[in-house]
């Protein structure tokens, strides 16, 4: 059973805390925890491009001129592709789906195996609990400062902690989340997970 000693604002070790085996201790697989990464981006990605085809260009929908007898070629209309302001052919459009379905197992799987690689990395720092003695921005970075965190760091909040969230929002190179929301996305996208007791108990419980 693996064990994370706990922390409290100050930084200073307070205990030692035995890790659930079926969420902290899964064996990697990188090829599973790519695939959801790749799910999640997919499902992330906006349809921004889009070319106009041939009907919703303006232009008149009259012939342009007889079909014989002028020495031109034959065409029906001034939106055709072939012209200069027509309309495009096989472009990009917004009605390209992107999405991808996550499986619920895949995704549960892949969580645990991220909370395995933070702790194994030694990237998973637990607080015995998180409260402020001054609901300021100011207090909650002296928090992290406390923990001598570096490089970007993921905050995940209990229910409990909920309102704590607004104060930490603004602090450089952080991100927080509430626990029940925690995903792989956002696990890959950040150096340091930063977790209170009430958190990691939560997580044990749900992905059991």
């Amino acid at each position: 059973m693996p064990k994370i000693e706990v922390y409290n604002k100050e930084g200073k070790k307070t205990e030692e805390m035995e890790l659930s085996d079926a969420v902290f201790a899964v064996a990697k697989n990188d090829r599973l925890v790519h695939q959801v990464y790749v799910a999640i981006a997919s499902n992330k990605r906006q349809v921004l491009a889009h070319t106009k085809d041939r009907a919703e260009r303006a232009g008149s929908g009259r012939k342009p001129w007889k079909q014989k007898g002028t020495g031109n070629a034959r065409v029906g209309s001034v939106r055709s592709p072939l012209w200069k302001k027509g309309g495009i052919i096989f472009g990009p459009n917004k009605e390209r789906n992107f999405t991808q379905k996550i499986n619920k197992k895949m995704n549960q799987k892949a969580i645990k195996i991220m909370l395995s690689s933070k702790l194994k990395e030694k990237n998973l720092v637990v607080l015995d609990k998180i409260n402020l003695a001054e609901k300021k921005t100011k207090e909650f970075t002296k928090i992290l400062k406390n923990l001598k965190l570096t490089g970007t760091t993921l905050i995940g909040f209990s229910e409990k902690e909920m309102d704590l969230r607004l104060y930490a929002r603004n602090i450089e190179k952080s991100k927080n989340i509430m626990a029940s929301q925690l995903s792989v996305w956002d696990m890959l996208n950040s150096k340091n997970l930063l977790l209170s007791k009430d958190s990691i108990e939560y997580l044990e419980e749900k992905y059991k």
